[in-house]
């Protein structure tokens, strides 16, 4: 795995891939920051964050896009394949490689709430948990659009089936303000939802039961995308 990961967080590097995604990233967050903060004058990084969150729906197709697909373009699927590595191994490494590359331009945007505490005051346990929240998000955002590329074969279309999957996740979460929507309904979506677990975080309430419900997210997206790998791997045997 580790060999894996290193290969991968490599290429994100020799390729335009992981700098355009940090590039774009840091270009958004620093719109919003002056729209949210700056403009108004205003100390809320919540309000900065709770922006910020529905950027992961736009960014992180770029992040899994050629982590499958790729392999299949340059036709080094079959390489890794007939390598002595299990898939789990393969999966996990390439998805801990994307994490790194989403932890590296988070941790550059902490640049925005130092520069804020330079000016007005900052609670710090807020922008903390706010900053888990937002990490633990992205980090489901990119396992789920991981196990939806698993198995596709070129990487626009990677990036377009993630894309379509994220903007679906998102008007299922506009559902639960429907007053239109019954009530278990609601309450069924909202308990699945990427953006309402992240709404606490904002206040400051490190809930485990958040934080556990992404973690266990992730394994499972993790889970079906191995599975689906393993089963391709069978019918081609």
């Amino acid at each position: 795995m580790r060999a894996v990961y290193h290969k991968e967080l490599r290429s994100y590097f020799y390729t335009p891939t992981g700098w355009l995604f940090i590039t774009v990233f840091l270009s958004l967050a620093g719109l919003l920051f002056y729209l949210n903060n700056i403009l108004p004058r205003s100390s809320d990084f919540s309000a900065f964050l709770s922006m910020m969150s529905y950027v992961w729906m736009l960014l992180t197709p770029i992040l899994v896009m050629r982590l499958m697909a790729g392999e299949r373009r340059g036709m080094t699927d079959k390489l890794l394949q007939s390598a002595p590595l299990s898939i789990a191994s393969l999966v996990t490494g390439k998805y801990l490689a994307a994490c790194t590359v989403m932890l590296i331009a988070v941790t550059l945007s902490l640049a925005y709430p130092l520069l804020m505490s330079a000016c007005a005051r900052v609670y710090p346990m807020e922008v903390l948990s706010g900053i888990l929240g937002f990490l633990l998000q992205g980090c489901a955002f990119i396992a789920l659009d991981l196990m939806v590329t698993s198995t596709v074969r070129n990487t626009f279309s990677a990036a377009a089936l993630a894309f379509g999957v994220n903007l679906f996740v998102w008007l299922m979460s506009l559902m639960t303000s429907s007053a239109a929507m019954p009530a278990a309904l609601t309450r069924g979506i909202a308990f699945f939802s990427l953006y309402e677990r992240f709404i606490p975080f904002l206040s400051a309430q490190l809930s485990p039961a958040n934080i556990l419900f992404y973690l266990m997210f992730c394994i499972s997206m993790l889970a079906v995308s191995i599975t689906m790998l393993k089963l391709e791997r069978a019918r081609e045997r």
